[in-house]
């Protein structure tokens, strides 16, 4: 069980009160709308302000759905602002810790593990964070939310579910407040980490909140959800063996990619197409090399009218199964979209080792792992002898779909 420092910082409302500093206005006084005025009525809001917020307009409404009796600003997006701001953010940040200790999660949001700084600046992991967040208060204008924990997901979820609430915007959750704090939030769906999808076949279980997930038997949760399934109960009973480096780019020489920039704007409807045919080129590539990968990872850029994206990876066991591969990438999608339109995906296989052994899992049939290898092995001589369009999926025919296409030209790229 680790026991750390972890602290999550989130800068509030950060599109919105960007705009509302830079022309000098008070976020919490005023009510401003980022979002593109040439669109109408009908358009998404990007950002409000936390005063709008207060009122109880979300962050992604149409314009029509503000209330009438709201007299509002409306402010065009701007990307490159917003990304400068974010820069000086982190170098505030970079003040207090390494950039070892400092995971940038998303353009308003950081994790700093201050394990090892806490007797330097003689200050507990509290104080050390309102220390920083006055300081980028100070600087900058710019609020913040902060939650601390022993673990980057109990600061996480700190700070998304109670942080907000307190007169500091600061919640420290323990080991010890896992079963107060954590397990009885509801619906699902509001923990870091669980997706819409994920949250309606657990609720077809009849597991509500997260203490049902907690209490289920794990076995079970492993056998129906293979790996995520354990990561879903560690999760639920506030442990997580995440750290800071897992999240920092890998050698290139330990991992496989493959990106593909878009030709028109993508969302939850029809990028899963994309998603699985990336899976599928990165699950050849593997075997190809008698390779498998030990960290799988997704990377969802969005379009440059809103900007941002997310990048995560997930420890499995060694494997080169497109299926795993496609299950770990779509648990990730579905855990972190934010509602988008996406631009860019990137699929990754890291950590390589030679594929010279099969890694035996209780909760997988043994038969169903050969029977998978079996048919990929074939696949692979098919596209090897008859090139790679000889063989492909009834879904490559879909108009969203792109790897016939890409087949034809390089098919990825060897990181």
């Amino acid at each position: 069980m680790i026991h750390k420092n972890i602290i999550c910082i989130d800068l509030k409302s950060f599109f919105a009160s960007v705009e509302c500093v830079d022309r000098g206005l008070d976020p919490f006084k005023v009510d401003l709308v980022v979002a593109n005025p040439y669109q109408g009525n009908g358009a998404i809001t990007l950002a409000v302000s936390p005063h709008l917020k207060a009122q109880g307009v979300g962050g992604r409404t149409r314009l029509y759905e503000i209330p009438k009796h709201i007299k509002y600003e409306i402010v065009p997006p701007r990307m490159k602002l917003y990304l400068q701001k974010s820069k000086e953010v982190v170098n505030i940040l970079l003040d207090y810790v390494n950039e070892d200790d400092l995971h940038v999660y998303s353009v308003d949001e950081s994790f700093l593990d201050v394990t090892n700084y806490l007797k330097m600046y003689k200050k507990t992991d509290y104080e050390l964070a309102k220390t920083i967040m006055d300081d980028i208060k100070n600087k900058l204008g710019l609020t913040s939310t902060c939650g601390i924990g022993p673990n980057m997901l109990l600061a996480k979820v700190a700070m998304d579910i109670e942080a907000k609430h307190t007169k500091d915007n600061i919640a420290k959750w323990t080991y010890d407040l896992v079963e107060e704090k954590l397990w009885p939030i509801t619906p699902l769906s509001k923990m870091w980490g669980i997706g819409p999808r994920m949250e309606k076949r657990l609720n077809n279980l009849g597991l509500k909140k997260i203490g049902d997930i907690a209490k289920y038997d794990k076995n079970k949760l492993k056998k129906l959800f293979g790996i995520m399934g354990e990561e879903l109960w560690n999760h639920a009973n506030g442990l997580d063996e995440a750290v800071i480096a897992d999240y920092k780019v890998m050698p290139k020489s330990e991992s496989f990619s493959n990106s593909q920039v878009l030709f028109k704007d993508y969302d939850e409807s029809n990028i899963k197409i994309i998603i699985r045919e990336m899976c599928e080129i990165v699950s050849r590539r593997l075997r190809l090399a008698h390779k498998k990968c030990q960290t799988i990872g997704l990377g969802i850029g969005y379009s440059k009218t809103t900007g941002g994206g997310f990048y995560h990876n997930i420890k499995v066991k060694p494997t080169d199964l497109e299926s795993e591969l496609v299950d770990i990438a779509l648990h990730l999608f579905d855990s972190y979209y934010e509602y988008k339109p996406i631009r860019k995906v990137t699929i990754s296989a890291g950590n390589l080792v030679k594929n010279n052994s099969l890694q035996l899992d209780l909760f997988k049939d043994l038969e169903s792992i050969e029977k998978e290898e079996k048919i990929n092995s074939t696949i692979d001589q098919i596209k090897e002898k008859y090139g790679k369009n000889s063989l492909v999926k009834a879904s490559a025919l879909l108009s969203d779909s792109t790897i016939m296409d890409r087949n034809k030209k390089i098919g990825g790229h060897h990181e």
